[in-house]
Order: structure tokens, then C-alpha cells, then sequence
């Protein structure tokens, strides 16, 4: 089957599975909408922080706020474009089809890698324009510094989210134990590893993390990260180069 072929059919099975379609429209809702509650919220305190939190104030990271959530529903979403053929049975039809089991798993990346940025990158402008809106006096510019590059790396970002999951998916092939591990791990354990000063140093490193760094236009004040936004965006960049590298050696090596 020619790669055009394969591309088409890859782009069929996403927008025919409800699920995938659903949780991509929840990332939007969830990211827009917390992201103006939040950035509503901060606007009527901000006369209640003190000088070095005004200091520290980044009006363009506060109306990410809500990538925080988002961000789950492109786990699900990468999870299931990857592992739903798995969970229904229908991977043995589609690797007889694509034996070439490369070009099947990057097909079915690269399409839904190419929807996904799409959504992400429409998300995080609409996110930062209606959380500069709520936060009025207090608005960034898309034109001052360091803010295009953050909102466009708040849709890349979100991006290497559901690729990532997709190469975590290829390798454990079962959505709920993916998912099961994900979840937690992004939601649960990387906050606290990135929080507690005892597993700050080594929770800096995991892929949210430091792909997080380059939505922020501001440092923190007590930001004691060894690189910037594009050094936290590249280790995030590796971070998804390794899931999908082992989800492709596992794919290769086991039977459907």
C-alpha cells in the first residue's frame, strides 16, 4: 500500500472514532476555560501580591493555566489513537494491510501528530488572547517580548503530549494500562517530584516539566533551572524521540 494510502486510511479511522474526535474537543474547552477563570481570579487579587510576586507576575503563563487539564485530554487522546485498534482487535487486519510495520506506526503518528497540532496550536492562542482579555490592565502583548515564542510553544507543547502517549501506547498497547500509568504520572507524581526540594533537581528533567519551561515569559523568582525555554523544550523533544523509538522496537519485535 503506497504511503498516500496509508495516510488517508489512518486519517479515516481518527475522525470515525467518536472518542478521539470528543477528547480533543475537551482539551480546547478545558484549556480556554480555566485558562480565563484562572486569569479572571489572579486580575481581581492582584492588588493583594506582594512586590516580589508582581515581580514574578507573567500575564502569558497565567492564561495557560488551564494546559494543566488540558493536557490529560491529549493523553487520552494520544492513547487511543494508538491503542484503540489493540483494545478492538483490528490491529491483525491493519498490520495485514501495512506489513510494514514502520510506515504503519509513523503513518498513524504523523496524522494524528499533524491534527493535534493544529487543535493545540489554535488552543493556545484563543487561550492567550481570552486570559489577556480577563486580566485587563494587567494584559501582555503578543508583541512584547518572549510572548509569540511562548504561545506558539504552548501548542507544541501540547503537541509532544500526544505524541508522547502515542509512543507509551505503542509499547503497552493497552489503553487502560497506559493510561493508568500516564494519568498519575503527569497529574500526580510529576508535581510532586518537580515541587519537593529534595526531587526538584531530577524532577526538572521529566517531559512536562521542562517542556513547560518555554510557555513561561517570566522566571520565577526562586527559578533555579539549569536551561531556558528552548533547553526545556528540547529535552521534552527527546523525551517523545525515546517513547516513540521503543514503541516502534517493540512493535517490530512482537506478533499483532
Amino acid at each position: 500500500m503506497s504511503s498516500t494510502r496509508v495516510l488517508r486510511s489512518e486519517w479515516t479511522k481518527i475522525r470515525s472514532v467518536a472518542s478521539t474526535v470528543w477528547t480533543l474537543g475537551l482539551a480546547v474547552v478545558v484549556t480556554i476555560a480555566l485558562g480565563m477563570l484562572i486569569s479572571l481570579l489572579v486580575k481581581n487579587d492582584f492588588d493583594n501580591l506582594s512586590a516580589n510576586e508582581r515581580r514574578a507576575f507573567d500575564p502569558t503563563f497565567i492564561s495557560f493555566a488551564g494546559m494543566s487539564l488540558g493536557q490529560l485530554a491529549m493523553i487520552v487522546f494520544g492513547v487511543l489513537v494508538v491503542s484503540n485498534e489493540y483494545s478492538t482487535g483490528m490491529i491483525r487486519t491493519s498490520l495485514a494491510a501495512v506489513p510494514q510495520r514502520g510506515k504503519f506506526l509513523f503513518s498513524k503518528i504523523a496524522v494524528a501528530t499533524a491534527l493535534a497540532l493544529v487543535v493545540s496550536l489554535a488552543t493556545s492562542f484563543a487561550a492567550f488572547f481570552l486570559g489577556q482579555a480577563m486580566l485587563g490592565d494587567h494584559r501582555a502583548a503578543l508583541g512584547d517580548t518572549g510572548v509569540l515564542r511562548a504561545v506558539i510553544g504552548g501548542g507544541l507543547y501540547m503537541t509532544l503530549i500526544a505524541v508522547f502517549s502515542m509512543g507509551v501506547a505503542a509499547m503497552l498497547r493497552s489503553p487502560m494500562l497506559a493510561l493508568g500509568i500516564l494519568m498519575p504520572f503527569f497529574f500526580l507524581i510529576s508535581n510532586i517530584l518537580g515541587n519537593v526540594p529534595a526531587t526538584r533537581k531530577v524532577g526538572q528533567y521529566l517531559p512536562d516539566q521542562a517542556g513547560s519551561k518555554i510557555m513561561q515569559v517570566v522566571s520565577p523568582i526562586d527559578d533555579d533551572t539549569p536551561y531556558g525555554p528552548w533547553g526545556g523544550f528540547a529535552i521534552m523533544v527527546l523525551w517523545v524521540v525515546v517513547a516513540v523509538a521503543g514503541g516502534y522496537a517493540l512493535l517490530k519485535k512482537r506478533d499483532a
